[in-house]
């Protein structure tokens, strides 16, 4: 041990060669092993029973994936495939909305990169930053904060999608 001491020697950390397969079925973090059932003091059995609590109320928090018959929130994803199948043939014009759909992924491209420039510049983002306070401090103030204001916003939204929807 002395020897160790008073040699300078780098010492770098082993890499585990085995690994093994550990499935999990939640998000929640995995719970310290269980203390014996047979405590040498009191405090010591005072933290088994709140661990043994603690560990029967993260059992009830914890879910599993199953294929069972159980209802599911989740989307068949066959279901999606063909909902999206079928609203694709529904479309007359799909040289259209191919066109529509790039200029989309052009604008958020060139978006992203117009933000990045702005970014880099030393002063304009706090700037922009107090402007969109600003205009998020403005609209609560005149559509949020009254109950006329609120409902003059949704009659407005109502109007846009009619407006985009072609029924107006």
């Amino acid at each position: 041990m002395a020897v160790a001491a008073s040699t300078s020697t780098v010492l770098v950390p082993r890499l585990l060669t085995t690994t093994t397969n550990v499935t999990r079925c939640s998000a929640l973090p995995y719970l310290p092993p269980r203390l014996s059932t047979t405590p040498s003091s009191s405090s010591s059995s005072l933290f088994l029973k709140h661990s043994i609590s603690e560990s029967r109320k993260f059992s009830l928090l914890q879910t599993r994936a199953s294929s069972s018959d159980e209802p599911s929130t989740s989307l068949d994803t066959d279901e999606l495939f063909s909902d999206l199948k079928a609203k694709w043939d529904a479309v007359e014009n799909k040289s259209t909305v191919l066109v529509y759909g790039g200029g989309a992924l052009v604008a958020v491209w060139l978006s992203s990169i117009l933000v990045g420039a702005i970014n880099s510049v030393p002063l304009l983002p706090k700037i922009m930053e107090l402007v969109g306070l600003g205009y998020t401090g403005w609209f609560v103030y005149r559509y949020l904060l009254f109950k006329s204001s609120r409902k003059e916003l949704a009659t407005d939204i109502d109007a846009l999608k009619k407006k985009i929807a072609g029924t107006e």
